[in-house]
């Protein structure tokens, strides 16, 4: 059977017969697409950091808040359409899921075109309010500019990339991502080498223009995916649209409240070269996130499937798995970058303070993974499951309400050393991912009864 015959049937059956064996099907792809992903920003970091210089680092740690926002947005709403659509197909609606594909599309149109809106207009002003000044600020404005007017086709990648995960396929968009990734790869020494910071961002809008022109050629013309959108399915569809909304905006806030607290964590700081530490660690950081997020974002298509079928024997087993493999994951990045943070930050830039707060970061930040991977997975369940609030309120509760206040009385109030910060994100996250696991048991437990009761 050739590889078109293969997409055109769903694989809800082949995902019950060997649900851990479907869970690495959907992880590992996204893995090694991210894992492309990863090597880009690390090489955008090093060209950077080396050839423009550390006020040009600086100005990545101010705009990465804003595209946080951006990313974050599109992130939450595409996991709302991916469990939405897994559990279509999970209940065999299959023209519910193709509608629910098209309404996918037109959520992300309409984002596309109001995020470059709200960015073209306070675009002046947007780096002003973290104290950023100087160089820095010069940069991370040429830098901005280019890529929030290029963001649609990074937001309508990432929503069909959604797409094709709710349909349990997440091998044609690792190619497709990989490949981009390559390219910019490929484009950014070229373009940073001619224009700076700037010609970053032109080959970051290049590549995602040529990735969202392949993922549309796929699904309108080739057609070769389980689910058929058609123009028909381009009419609004309210009820479907609420369904992804109300899972994918709590989604989304949660990001954005995430990317909030990057702009209080750049005014606590209050010095480029720690925004600039912390900049570069995060890109660092973001190896141990790969298998986290690619495990935690296939539960949610998984779940969403098995929740459809109304298989909670295999929702509680796939979990259990999925669990111990995350924090075995987490363990080895911890003692990955506690060991190895003082050989891996002077690869990026020569700046002795830098490198300090970088590895004095990740001395500490580095216990926090195993709760950061209980709270992450706990939130992609019950997504899968439909609620998308409590991803939302254990943000709050982590950012707003933990993270952020504390940090600001270690080095405002008791004025102790910015290294004193990083103990209030591991505190944050033990408590978030504390009431995340609880949390997540009483979702499961109430969605029980209720296959019961009916």
């Amino acid at each position: 059977m050739d590889n078109d015959n293969i997409n055109k049937q769903s694989r809800l059956n082949e995902f019950i017969d060997n649900p851990q064996k479907a869970l690495w099907k959907l992880a590992l792809p996204m893995m090694f697409g991210m894992l492309i992903q990863a090597v880009y920003m690390l090489t955008d970091t090093a060209f950077i950091g080396k050839w423009v210089g550390a006020d040009a680092l600086a100005a990545l740690g101010y705009v990465f808040p804003y595209m946080f926002i951006i990313m974050g947005i599109t992130f939450g709403l595409g996991a709302g359409a991916t469990s939405v659509i897994s559990r279509y197909i999970g209940e065999e609606k299959k023209i519910q899921a193709d509608k629910a594909a098209a309404q996918t599309i037109l959520i992300g149109i309409s984002i596309s075109i109001l995020i470059i809106l709200i960015t073209l207009i306070f675009k002046e002003n947007i780096f002003t309010i973290q104290n950023a000044d100087g160089k820095a600020a010069d940069n991370a404005l040429l830098y901005f500019k280019i890529l929030s007017t290029g963001s649609i086709f990074m937001i309508l990648s990432m929503f069909i990339r959604a797409i094709l995960s709710g349909e349990g396929d997440n091998i044609f968009p690792m190619k497709v991502l990989g490949s981009g990734t390559v390219l910019n790869i490929i484009l950014d020494p070229i373009f940073i080498y001619h224009y700076g910071i700037q010609g970053a961002a032109i080959a970051t809008i290049l590549s995602q223009l040529i990735v969202c022109l392949i993922f549309f050629y796929y699904l309108g013309v080739r057609k070769t995916s389980y689910l058929n959108i058609t123009l028909s399915n381009f009419n609004f569809d309210i009820p479907i649209i609420k369904e992804i909304l109300n899972i994918g905006i709590p989604s989304s806030l949660s990001m954005t409240i995430m990317a909030m607290g990057s702009f209080v964590l750049n005014l606590i700081l209050n010095s480029p070269n720690a925004v600039a530490a912390v900049q570069t660690a995060g890109r660092i950081e973001h190896l141990f996130f790969l298998p986290i997020i690619s495990i935690s974002s296939s539960l949610v298509t998984l779940v969403g499937m098995f929740f459809g079928a109304k298989r909670f024997d295999l929702i509680q087993s796939i979990i259990k798995y999925g669990l111990k493999i995350g924090l075995l994951f987490s363990c080895i990045s911890a003692f990955f970058f506690y060991t190895g943070a003082k050989h891996i930050i002077p690869l990026f830039t020569d700046s002795a303070e830098i490198i300090a707060i970088s590895i004095s970061y990740f001395s500490i930040v580095c216990f926090s993974y195993p709760f950061v991977t209980i709270g992450m997975t706990s939130s992609r369940i019950m997504q899968g499951l439909g609620h998308g609030k409590p991803t939302l309120i254990l943000t709050l509760i982590r950012v707003v309400i933990i993270n952020a206040p504390l940090g600001y009385f270690i080095t405002r109030i008791l004025e102790l050393p910015i290294f004193y910060i990083w103990y209030s994100i591991l505190f944050s996250s033990f408590v978030a991912s504390t009431l995340g696991l609880l949390w997540m048991k009483k979702v499961i437990n109430k969605e029980k009864k209720k296959i019961i009761v009916t």
